[in-house]
Formats: C-alpha cells, sequence, structure tokens
C-alpha cells in the first residue's frame, strides 16, 4: 500500500477546492456547501496526520502530545481543534484535566484567578509571559508536565460533592479540600466543583484569609507547588488571631527562613510518612495574648513538633 503523504493530501485538497470554484457558478446553495465537505474532511484528516498516530492514535492523545509539546504556552483552541480533527475537541481537554490529571488552566480561571487577588496576577504574567487577564477563553496552558494519577479517584470525590443538596460553594470547597488534606487540588477541579462559578477563587481566598484554613498556592509560600494548584497543609483552622497575619507577611517570613523550622532545619522536602513532623508553621515570638504583633520581626517558622513543644512549655528558643 503506497503511504499517503502531507503533499498528496495537500493536491487532493486542491483539487476538491478547484471543484468549488467550480460550483460557484451555480445557484445551488447546498450544491456549493456539499462540494466543500470532502475539502473539510481532507483537512481534518491532514490536522491529524501532523501528530504521528504512532506517537498518539487518538484524538485525546493528539491534545495532550501538543500540550506537552508546548507546556506553558498559551495555546488557541482552533489549534486543538486542527491537532484533534473532531468537533468535540473541548470534551477532550476537560477530559484530560478533570479525569486524567493534566494541569491543564483556561483563561477563564485564569482570569478569575487574577481578578480576585491581583497580587497573583504579576506573578502568573511572568510564568505565562502574558498578562492572564487578557487570555480568552479558549485559550489554554499546560502548567504542568506531570500527571497527576490520583485525579480518577478525586474525581469520583468531587462529583459526589457536587451533587450535595443543600451546601454552599464554600462549604463543597472545603469539605472537597479536607477529603485531600496534603494532595495538590487542580483550579480546574475546584472550578468544576463550585459549578463554574466565578466566584470560587474569593471562596477559597475566605477560607484561607476569614477562616484559617491553611490553603497555599506557589504564589503564596509553597513555591514547589505546581502553577494552578492549592494544597490544604492540614485539617486544622489556625487560632482566630493567626487568621489575620497578612499574606505578605506570611511570604515574607517564609522566605527569611528559607521554608525551614528554625530549631531543626526541616523542610517539607524531607516530608516521610514515618516522621512526626508534617508542615511548618509560624510562631509568634512574643505572644498574641501578650500583644505581640503580626509583624514579619515577631514571627519565625517552626515544624509542628517544635511548634507544640514551644507552647507545651518543653521547648526554649534560644535564637
Amino acid at each position: 500500500m503506497q503511504v499517503q503523504t502531507p503533499a498528496d493530501a495537500v493536491d487532493r485538497i486542491k483539487g476538491l477546492l478547484d471543484n468549488f470554484l467550480g460550483r460557484l457558478a451555480d445557484d445551488d446553495l447546498r450544491e456549493q456547501v456539499r462540494s466543500l465537505v470532502p475539502a473539510f474532511e481532507e483537512l481534518r484528516g491532514l490536522g491529524k496526520g501532523l501528530i504521528p498516530s504512532e506517537l498518539a492514535s487518538s484524538a485525546r492523545e493528539r491534545i495532550l502530545a501538543y500540550f506537552q509539546r508546548y507546556a506553558l504556552q498559551v495555546i488557541e483552541g482552533d489549534e486543538l481543534h486542527v491537532v484533534a480533527g473532531i468537533s468535540e475537541w473541548a470534551r477532550r481537554v476537560r477530559e484530560l484535566r478533570v479525569e486524567f490529571g493534566w494541569t491543564i488552566c483556561s483563561g477563564v480561571t485564569f482570569k478569575d484567578m487574577a481578578d480576585d487577588e491581583p497580587e497573583l496576577a504579576g506573578g502568573l504574567a511572568d510564568i505565562l509571559g502574558a498578562d492572564p487577564r487578557s487570555l480568552k477563553p479558549d485559550q489554554y496552558v499546560l502548567v504542568n508536565l506531570q500527571q497527576d494519577r490520583e485525579a480518577a479517584h478525586r474525581w469520583n470525590v468531587l462529583n459526589t460533592i457536587r451533587k450535595k443538596k443543600g451546601l454552599g460553594t464554600k462549604a463543597r470547597l472545603l469539605e472537597y479540600m479536607r477529603a485531600n488534606v496534603g494532595k495538590p487540588v487542580s483550579i480546574e477541579e475546584l472550578r468544576y466543583l463550585a459549578g463554574d462559578k466565578s466566584e470560587w477563587a474569593r471562596r477559597m481566598r475566605e477560607l484561607r484569609t476569614e477562616e484559617g484554613w491553611p490553603i497555599f498556592t506557589r504564589m503564596q509560600g509553597r513555591s514547589e507547588l505546581p502553577v494552578g494548584t492549592y494544597v490544604l497543609d492540614e485539617d486544622k483552622q489556625a487560632p482566630e488571631h493567626d487568621r489575620r497575619i497578612p499574606d505578605d507577611v506570611r511570604v515574607e517570613v517564609l522566605i527569611r527562613d528559607n521554608f525551614a523550622c528554625r530549631v531543626c532545619g526541616w523542610t517539607r522536602e524531607q516530608l516521610r510518612q514515618d516522621d512526626p513532623r508534617k508542615f511548618i508553621e509560624l510562631h509568634h515570638l512574643t505572644a498574641h495574648a501578650e500583644k505581640g504583633a503580626n509583624s514579619v520581626e515577631n514571627l519565625i517558622l517552626l515544624c509542628n513538633v517544635h511548634h507544640d513543644q514551644t507552647h507545651a512549655g518543653r521547648l526554649k528558643l534560644e535564637l
């Protein structure tokens, strides 16, 4: 069997378009339209063939291969339509991100984040090479080359919570985060859980800043996290006074102390299942009850073990 090349397909398309030009002299609109159908099919096949079938045999695989080749670059929906070769390419993108664990963010999601937390816009712009608020709904970015293999399980949990009646957006988001403590959750999952409402970003900020849940992103002190993910560090709310520590102060303390416990030097990179140290916490040198300020000078980082020992009086800090 003779191998068909892209050049062969282009020649066939030219012939079909010449046939279409001949139909323009007719007044029969339907015949004109029908004469274009074969050209559309040839173009569809040409686009599909740009990624060899041995590398990607399905529309979903072709889309993923294209994203992987151009990770952290803004990809137009029309590009994905070409390489997918099917009209339902957007559904395949959704499957890749929410069922198969690829962190593919849309322009809508980036805009939600940047509008609700303007301080993140600059960091996102540096990573994307574009203002996140300027992205269009049918523009996408693969922000992490590592597949989240637990996504299928989370998908089932997510849908169970999403279908619950009587829960507001914030309650759904919190329940889902508490079901995934310590695990990065993509912003596309959160958006879907919120019913595609733009308020999801605001509700996540409220959970962190007003209700004291230790929820972090790459831009809020967890530089090792992939772009476009949130993580609930532990299933525990901060004391009322700690909830008032401004985000910029938290980040400055994290950077100053190198994201490490000031007593033992432990960082999250040393996280081990049999080690009781699980997370880093902010500690007031002068207690809040003694009018200690939520300032960079009055705060240090301690691992949860040494933080507990300090408050129990079993450890005297010598810094």
